[in-house]
C-alpha cells in the first residue's frame, strides 16, 4: 500500500508546477492549463485524504472541484477566443481591451 505522504508530496509537486506557470507564463492557454493542474492537485489531496479517513467526503468535493473546472473551461474558452478575434494574439498583457 502506497503511503499517504506520497500523495501528498505528488500533490504538491503539481501544484507547485501549476503556480510557477502561472506566474511565469503569459500564453492564455498555458494559463489555463495550469490552473487545471493546480485543481487536479487539489482533487489529488482531496481524494488520498477521503481514501486514508475511509470517508468519501473527500471525493464528493472532488465531484464539486470538476464541475468548477469545467466551468472555468468553457469561460475561459470564450475569453481566449474572444481575446483573440480581437488581438490576433493570446498574450495574457494584450487583454487590456476586454476592460469597460
Amino acid at each position: 500500500m502506497v503511503p499517504l505522504s506520497w500523495y501528498l508530496a505528488l500533490s504538491a509537486v503539481l501544484f507547485t508546477i501549476g503556480v510557477v506557470g502561472v506566474l511565469i507564463q503569459r500564453n492564455a492557454i498555458v494559463l489555463f492549463m495550469c490552473i487545471e493542474l493546480m485543481l487536479n492537485a487539489v482533487n489529488l489531496t482531496l481524494v488520498a485524504f477521503s481514501r486514508f479517513l475511509g470517508d468519501v467526503t473527500g471525493q464528493l468535493f472532488v465531484f464539486m472541484v470538476m464541475t468548477v473546472a469545467a466551468a472555468e473551461a468553457a469561460v475561459g474558452l470564450a475569453i481566449i477566443i474572444s481575446l483573440f478575434r480581437n488581438r490576433e494574439t493570446l498574450n495574457v498583457d494584450e487583454a487590456d481591451l476586454l476592460k469597460l
